[in-house]
């Protein structure tokens, strides 16, 4: 369960880098329901924010990185994003974005696990990330795609210090390994990580990526949306047991993100 009480190693923020910031803001309206304030449009920013009933949910902006895929950039709070940075070189990542301050608003940085996979930190000055977690149109669950679960979870574990444990998925599926807070108890569980087969990562070329799991009131809606304002589904919508229905989702620009109705407790 992702919350906003946002404990270090937690979830605390996201957001997309689009190659057309106003179809993508149209589209996530759409799909989730959400509202774009725009920070500007310039040659220095063109972006914004999400929101959702008024709260901040997520980020937008301008896919300036040349041979970058446009993709959903997952932030995890730190109290220290120097401190995590020498970690994730010891770790043997790589640093992506140096740690930099965002005027009074906190700290940050961005980074590469050692097997390409792209993550990031926050450190909160006075903003501490978004408003409104696993809640209908928010994010409830962040889920790495990895070609090694057992190297990915020695990396993540000595960065963020995160507990994990296994369980096998139905039919044959594979593992899947559960990711919770250092010192948090089951319940605060936020993501999880899958092996899959390098030829199974086409999406990001053959690299293991991170996506978003967004929570929705009906699957099957949001689906009907994604595919009516130019998106497509690589999956579902199906039900798995125990969590809920979902489906698999890409925006028009093929950024990756997962709409999940959950399960009735």
């Amino acid at each position: 369960m992702i919350t906003t009480d946002l404990a270090s190693g937690s979830p605390c923020w996201l957001d997309l880098g689009a190659p057309d910031v106003r179809s993508a803001a149209a589209f996530y309206g759409a799909v989730l329901g959400w509202e774009y304030e725009s920070m500007g449009e310039s040659a220095d920013m063109d972006g914004g924010m999400f929101k959702k009933d008024g709260k901040t949910v997520a980020g937008l902006g301008k896919l300036t990185e040349e041979g970058a895929r446009s993709a959903w950039m997952i932030y995890y709070t730190v109290a220290d994003a120097d401190a995590t940075t020498q970690a994730v070189e010891r770790a043997g990542g790589t640093v992506r974005v140096a740690p930099r301050d965002l005027d009074d608003w906190g700290r940050m940085a961005q980074y590469s696990d050692p097997l390409g996979s792209q993550f990031a930190v926050w450190q909160p000055g006075k903003n501490a990330g978004f408003e409104l977690a696993d809640e209908p149109g928010s994010l409830s669950w962040t889920e790495l795609y990895t070609s090694d679960a057992a190297a990915a979870k020695v990396f993540y574990g000595g960065v963020f210090g995160w507990q994990f444990s296994d369980m096998e998925l139905p039919g044959g599926g594979g593992t899947y390994t559960l990711i919770t807070p250092a010192g948090l108890p089951d319940e605060r569980m936020q993501g999880g990580l899958m092996r899959l087969r390098t030829e199974d990562l086409a999406l990001a070329g053959g690299r293991p990526y991170w996506h978003p799991v967004f929570a929705v009131a009906d699957c099957d809606a949001a689906v009907a949306k994604v595919t009516e304002n130019g998106g497509s589904v690589q999956m579902g919508p199906a039900d798995a047991e125990g969590v809920g229905r979902l489906a698999v989702c890409l925006d028009p620009s093929n950024a990756d993100f997962v709409v999940l109705t959950p399960a009735r407790s």
